[in-house]
């Protein structure tokens, strides 16, 4: 079963890497074999993250990528491929929320939204996607979604809308890439307690919120540990335009 999930031979983008689910995802990764590829904007914390991987003998190389910025997208792909070879896997999982009711979000906010969760991951896709085309090779895309690109809750209409779209996104990309051996599929998590939002958890809200859900508990980072093995992995090889939802049952209510 372990070469069933082995990644060792595998060159991996992981976006959004500086902190939360990227990091995590990043260090599963990496500590099963991959070479991954670190971007985000923050390059500060890439880099210790690039150490600390490589101190544990992984292989890994840390490049600047705005999202937003097509030019940005090409240029991280360039450098990702330059110190690591070709990527086989993109992992699409930079995003950004900003918590206002519809009617007090504004243009800016929107923009901002959409342009990281569903404008970025769909460019970054497909550069990488006409990289691998172009190499004859087989590839393999994963996007993170998220429960709210089914349910919503208030106060974030944007990011449920982008990750809404990430969705279809997941689907149209597959049926069209399906012939170019080349599979996408989503990851939608649930409630996850990241360093971002650990303090939420503690508050009468936070504690109502995490009440709704079914197995009653937040989930930790590390319970998509198995999810994004799955992916990015050969394991998931008859598997395209799938959404693999990891929420403790929160949408069964």
């Amino acid at each position: 079963m372990s070469d069933l999930f082995d990644v060792s031979k595998e060159t991996i983008l992981v976006t959004g890497a500086s902190q939360g689910l990227g990091r995590q995802f990043a260090r599963v990764l990496a500590a099963h074999g991959a070479a991954v590829a670190l971007a985000a904007r923050q390059t500060n914390k890439l880099k210790s993250l690039e150490e600390e991987i490589r101190g544990k003998g992984g292989r890994a190389a840390a490049v600047a990528l705005d999202v937003t910025d097509t030019a940005s997208i090409a240029r991280a792909v360039d450098a990702a491929e330059a110190a690591l070879g070709p990527i086989t896997v993109l992992i699409n999982n930079a995003g950004i929320a900003i918590e206002k009711l519809a009617t007090e979000q504004t243009e800016a906010d929107w923009d901002a939204v959409i342009g990281a969760n569903l404008k970025g991951a769909y460019f970054l896709a497909t550069e990488v996607a006409r990289r691998m085309i172009a190499r004859k090779q087989d590839g393999n895309i994963v996007n993170i979604a998220s429960v709210l690109g089914t349910g919503v809750l208030k106060a974030v209409s944007p990011y449920a809308i982008s990750k809404a779209g990430i969705i279809q996104a997941t689907k149209a990309m597959a049926l069209e890439l399906a012939g170019q051996n080349i599979r996408i599929n989503a990851l939608a998590p649930g409630y996850i307690d990241t360093e971002m939002n650990h303090a939420f958890w503690s508050t009468p809200s936070g504690e109502r919120l995490a009440k709704r859900i079914p197995q009653r508990r937040v989930g930790a980072e590390s319970d998509l540990d198995g999810a994004i093995l799955l992916l990015a992995s050969k394991a998931s090889r008859y598997m395209t335009g799938s959404v693999v939802t990891v929420d403790g049952g929160f949408l069964l209510n």
